[in-house]
């Protein structure tokens, strides 16, 4: 009997599941074009589908008790090119025309994408099991200079936690 292709998952996989869980971030959010600068909370559900070959997480900010932006994330691994994948599509609309890649360094996961808008960069900094650091940049087409949007700290929390997704 042959063993099931998602019982073994390569090395790049692996690390992808330090996302997997529910989540709760304090959030500070950097005036842009998008946004006026704030606080902000969020709630991140993390999930493995497929044996854990891809994650899913699904991602919601609150402002002044109002979702503010809401966005769907696929991280996976590209074993061809070694490098981790992700393909958000958000409440923003505008539809990705490549995935952000990346690569860990450590127990930082950093990802980058191009679009004709600019560059947007994610960086992961894992504290432990239980918590984590993002940061998300921009920078406009045409600058050389990366720009703060939003920065936070997630904690695990139980699943329970979290309605509505």
């Amino acid at each position: 009997m042959n063993a099931s292709p998602f019982s073994s998952l390569s090395d790049g996989s692996q690390r992808l599941q330090a996302l997997v869980g529910a989540w709760r971030g304090e959030e500070e959010v950097a005036a842009t074009q998008w946004t006026d600068a704030g606080t902000a909370t969020s709630e991140v559900q993390t999930e493995a589908e497929f044996g854990g070959l891809f994650v899913v997480q699904r991602y919601r900010q609150r402002r002044d008790g109002t979702v503010s932006f809401g966005a769907h994330n696929v991280f996976g691994f590209d074993q061809q090119n070694d490098v981790v994948t992700m393909h958000q599509f958000d409440s923003m609309g505008f539809v990705p025309m490549s995935p952000a890649t990346g690569t860990w360094n450590g127990s930082e996961l950093m990802l980058e994408r191009s679009s004709p808008r600019g560059a947007a960069r994610a960086v992961y900094s894992f504290d432990g099991a239980d918590a984590y650091r993002m940061k998300l940049q921009f920078k406009p087409a045409g600058s050389d200079a990366w720009q703060d949007m939003v920065s936070g700290l997630y904690r695990h929390i139980p699943p329970s936690s979290i309605n509505g997704f």
